[in-house]
C-alpha cells in the first residue's frame, strides 16, 4: 500500500543513494501533448534538503523535461529497488532548470562529478513523498553504468555539443520552447 511521508527522510535518502537508476516524468499542460518518462543514471541525482532535489541533466535527443517544467513546473521522480527488499519511491514536485550561465550554477554544479555532455541542472522542490510496495518489480543484477553517452559527448567536443543543443534541444516534440532557446 502507498504511504505518504512528510519529507525525504534519512532512510529514504539512503534508499535513493543505493539506486543506480531513476526515472523522471513530466508532461505539458495540453492534454494532447506527450507525457515524457526518462530513465537516468550515471550517479547524477542529489538530495539538497528533505524537500529539494537536483539532477545533472545530460545532452540527449530531446529536452522534454526542461520544456515541460518551464511551462508548468510539474515533475515526478521514481526510484525502484531492483535488488534487496521491494520498494518504490516517488517524489512529486515543482521543478526549474539551471543553465550554465545562471548565477545558481556555480553553487550547484560542484555538488556533482563532472560528466561530459552536461546540458543543465534540473532542481525540484518536493511537495509529496510517496512509497509503495514494489512487489511486482523484478530483480535485476547491476553490472555498471554505460559509457556510451559520455564517449559520444567527448567525441563531439564542447562546440559539437553546443551545435547539437541548437539543432535538437531548443523545443519539445510538442513545440514548447526549452530554457536553452533563451541562449540563442
Amino acid at each position: 500500500m502507498a504511504k505518504i511521508i512528510d519529507s525525504i527522510t534519512e532512510e529514504l535518502q539512503a534508499f535513493i543513494a543505493a539506486q543506480h537508476l531513476f526515472f523522471v516524468g513530466s508532461a505539458p499542460l495540453d492534454p494532447t501533448g506527450h507525457v515524457n518518462l526518462s530513465p537516468k543514471g550515471l550517479e547524477s541525482f542529489r538530495i539538497l534538503s528533505p524537500h529539494r532535489v537536483a539532477y545533472l541533466d545530460l545532452t540527449g535527443s530531446g529536452n522534454e523535461t526542461s520544456a515541460h517544467i518551464q511551462e508548468n513546473g510539474r515533475i515526478t521522480f521514481m526510484f525502484c529497488a531492483f535488488d534487496g527488499p521491494p520498494s518504490i519511491l516517488r517524489l512529486y514536485g515543482r521543478g526549474y532548470t539551471i543553465l550554465p550561465d545562471s548565477p545558481d550554477w556555480n553553487s550547484l554544479y560542484p555538488l556533482f562529478e563532472p560528466i561530459p555532455g552536461t546540458r543543465q541542472i534540473i532542481v525540484a522542490d518536493i511537495e509529496r513523498v510517496q512509497t509503495s510496495c514494489g512487489f511486482a518489480v523484478p530483480l535485476y543484477e547491476y553490472q555498471g553504468q554505460r559509457e556510451t553517452l559520455v564517449n559520444w559527448a567527448i567525441k563531439k567536443g564542447e562546440q559539437g555539443i553546443k551545435d547539437y543543443h541548437q539543432q535538437k534541444n531548443l523545443t519539445s516534440i510538442d513545440g514548447l520552447k526549452t530554457p536553452l532557446s533563451k541562449l540563442t
